[in-house]
């Protein structure tokens, strides 16, 4: 039987979006809250010039790796997200208005959505997977981006890009090319796979 094997699972990530998945998808977890300064481990990386696939994967690995020192009997899951216009990596909105230069930069333009999923145990990852979307955002009016912000409101700033897929953020879209898991913030079926892998879900 695999050392992982009857664990406990731990969620590192306090993201509604990444509970509500595994709860669909039938696992037993609980959720504990990564203490992981991003900016400092993106500061870390930007000399190397690292691409936005292996930022995220190293955030995902390091939330995993926080909760799991916390937490060394179990499972723990870690996860991030990072967006990509070209070279530049764009962050969770401040606020508001910064969700709308976000969204006015992205407008008629198209960016990738990098989404990274880890497993740590004993303070140390065990394994590391990142899905790669491309979303192409229509030439919306300012009226349509105006209404958007209002109705959606401070929402917007938990999320990369102030958009949500499964939500009205589909209506900036023209075209979305992806895992529609891993856009909303976890690879799930790779995820779900080396689980079973592991012996933490039943084969």
């Amino acid at each position: 039987m695999p050392e992982t094997a009857s664990r406990e699972l731990v969620l590192a990530s306090t993201s509604p979006f990444r509970r509500r998945m595994l709860e669909a998808a039938g696992l037993s977890f609980r959720v504990a809250a990564p203490e992981v300064d991003e900016g400092a481990i993106k500061q870390r990386l930007a000399p190397e010039r690292v691409s936005p696939a292996a930022v995220a994967e190293a955030l995902a690995c390091a939330k995993a790796e926080v909760v799991s020192a916390r937490l060394p009997d179990a499972l723990v899951i870690g996860a991030d997200q990072v967006l990509a216009l070209g070279e530049e990596m764009l962050s969770k909105p401040r606020d508001l208005a910064e969700a709308r230069r976000q969204l006015e930069r992205l407008r008629g333009r198209t960016h990738n959505l990098f989404t990274a999923a880890a497993l740590a145990l004993r303070g140390k990852s065990l394994w590391a997977h990142v899905d790669t979307a491309t979303l192409v955002m229509r030439a919306f009016s300012d009226g349509f981006l105006q209404r958007y912000l209002a109705e959606e409101g401070e929402g917007l700033c938990r999320m990369v890009g102030a958009y949500e897929i499964e939500g009205s953020g589909i209506q900036l879209f023209d075209q979305v090319e992806g895992d529609t898991f891993g856009i909303v913030g976890l690879p799930l079926l790779p995820l779900l796979a080396e689980l079973r892998r592991h012996g933490a879900l039943p084969s």
